[in-house]
């Protein structure tokens, strides 16, 4: 509710080019472990961290999409790994 009396104060925003993402941590990919996923759809990667708190931290993420070594991904959180991939096959323990 805005009284006629009182001017609106918008809050301030910092000028940003172009949209504003949430903060990311970027991340280059090391070495392509495998395939994932009910269909094989996911790619299970090793990556190291470029910057910020983790940096030089080395994690396992599950990525989707074409990937490769040496690309750069960007994170949106760099707390929580994948699980490893299990290379035994269909209906062995």
């Amino acid at each position: 509710m805005v009284d006629q009396d009182k001017k609106i104060v918008k809050k301030e925003e910092k000028p940003v080019a172009g949209v504003h993402f949430s903060d990311a941590v970027p991340a280059r990919v090391e070495e392509v472990i495998g395939r994932t996923g009910m269909r094989g759809e996911a790619t299970q990667i090793r990556c190291r961290i470029l910057e910020g708190r983790d940096k030089d931290k080395v994690l396992r993420r599950n990525v989707k999409g074409p990937i490769q070594k040496n690309d750069v991904l960007m994170l949106r959180e760099t707390e929580i790994e994948a699980r490893p991939l299990n290379k035994t096959g269909r209906g062995t323990r």
